[in-house]
């Protein structure tokens, strides 16, 4: 035994042997529901994962889950009717400033105009 050498290096773990469980199917099959998808139940409320994410089935905060699904859903709808707004004013803006851009230039034509007529 060396004094100083393999004292603070970390010793190999042993490789663990796995144990197939006749029942681990069966509880599996009691999770996957018949749309293949799974449903738990944790404290009284279930969820079902679906699309990627965790949803409520039952329970009290099924309610508020949904609503917030849908004030999502109002909210986007929202922000994307606020950028068509915004490309609407810009381009109301940029109507109005060439109009008013022409109008200055009309009336600097008029100008010289009636200048050239007073002589």
């Amino acid at each position: 035994m060396p004094l100083f050498g393999n004292k603070f290096s970390p010793r190999k773990t042993p490789i663990r042997k796995s144990k197939t469980n006749v029942n681990s199917d069966k509880l599996l099959d009691d999770l996957v529901g018949e749309n293949r998808s799974v449903k738990i139940c944790l404290g009284g409320q279930e969820l079902l994962f679906e699309n990627g994410e965790w949803m409520p089935c039952s329970g009290k905060n099924s309610s508020t889950h949904k609503m917030n699904q849908k004030f999502k859903k109002k909210n986007h709808e929202l922000q994307e009717e606020n950028n068509l707004l915004k490309v609407k004013y810009e381009l109301v803006l940029n109507m109005l400033s060439e109009v008013t851009a022409e109008k200055e230039q009309l009336e600097r034509e008029l100008g010289k105009v009636r200048k050239s007529t007073k002589r």
